[in-house]
């Protein structure tokens, strides 16, 4: 009996504690770890958010970007820091989805977080250097099967989401290339548009400039229907190949056991986001799809992130995809 008296004392004191958290929270900076160089969608989005997250909160918020195995690292070390909303991971399909399939972690990317909110969502689409021969989808596959092994095609690390495009590219257009892994998608692009690498499958908000430049070849977005950013370019399946769709998808998470309260302070500071006309402005630019009002809240992303985990891990699996690749 005074076991259990002394054991609901003790709750009652972490909850009165916890509550007390939350209600200072935040009195110091917070930090939003990013999983890729500064440059490409991740930081992108997360530095949109830092910035008018600082105005609902009341202190600065700042990005770190700690790139490295498709975004992994950067979710160890948020899944290793103090429960207190300090930290912040804002993470995609890759770092989420697509390389815990594979890597070795010390954590796990569903039960070591705390969700908080769906972000946006972009799409990917097949691209190579500007003065590649082909000009469409059919003469690239042609291209392709006329000089087998000889083509580069550069990925943001194994298991991210354009690694897994290419792969099913590859498969269903019965091609080979070889793969060249870069740390972030802005490092690949870069070498894509300077005639380093042939190709890649890379998100399209940061190569829509380029694009419209003619820096770059775009071939077919990875997507059963057009990108409202450039309509003129064909989905991969209009392209002649039944292709791999990867909604390329963000969303914010905190470590296990951060109070409730300081959850729901950060969703309510990204629902303010979402609701700024400022920010709608900068996404729609950008090519992003905001949710749904109903899906910016911890438990929408939750059941997303499930599904997702549900729908691509046996697919992954099944194509015997190892970090070595």
């Amino acid at each position: 009996m005074r076991k259990l008296s002394f054991a609901v004392t003790l709750a009652a004191v972490f909850a009165c504690f916890a509550g007390a958290q939350a209600q200072n929270y935040p009195s110091r900076p917070i930090t939003i770890v990013a999983g890729f160089p500064a440059g490409g969608p991740t930081d992108t989005v997360s530095r949109i958010f830092a910035e008018r997250m600082k105005t609902s909160l009341g202190e600065t918020v700042i990005v770190e970007n700690a790139g490295g195995a498709s975004g992994t690292i950067a979710a160890a070390k948020v899944a290793r820091s103090d429960p207190d909303g300090y930290t912040i991971s804002i993470g995609n399909w890759t770092a989420n989805v697509g390389a815990p399939a594979m890597y070795p972690l010390q954590y796990d990317v569903l039960k070591d977080f705390e969700p908080v909110s769906l972000l946006t969502t972009s799409y990917l689409w097949i691209i190579g250097r500007p003065n590649l021969p082909a000009n469409n989808l059919k003469e690239l596959v042609d291209w392709l099967k006329a000089n087998p092994t000889k083509v580069s095609v550069a990925t943001v690390g194994v298991g991210s989401a354009a690694h897994l495009c290419m792969v099913d590219f590859q498969n269903k257009t019965h091609t080979t290339f070889q793969y060249v892994p870069y740390r972030g998608g802005a490092p690949a692009l870069q070498d894509v548009a300077s005639g380093q690498v042939d190709l890649s499958c890379l998100e399209t908000s940061q190569t829509l400039g380029l694009y419209r430049a003619g820096k770059v070849k775009v071939f077919a977005v990875a997507s059963k229907q057009r990108w409202f950013a450039a309509p003129d370019v064909p989905t991969i399946d209009e392209g002649g190949v039944s292709g791999v769709y990867i909604p390329f998808w963000h969303g914010m998470w905190v470590p296990k056991g951060t109070p409730k309260p300081i959850v729901a302070k950060l969703d309510a500071a990204v629902v303010e986001a979402f609701a700024d006309p400022a920010v709608q402005k900068r996404f729609k630019e950008l090519g992003h799809i905001i949710p749904p009002r109903d899906q910016q809240n911890p438990d929408a992303l939750y059941a997303w992130h499930k599904a997702e985990l549900d729908k691509w891990w046996p697919i992954i699996k099944a194509a015997g995809i190892k970090p070595t690749n």
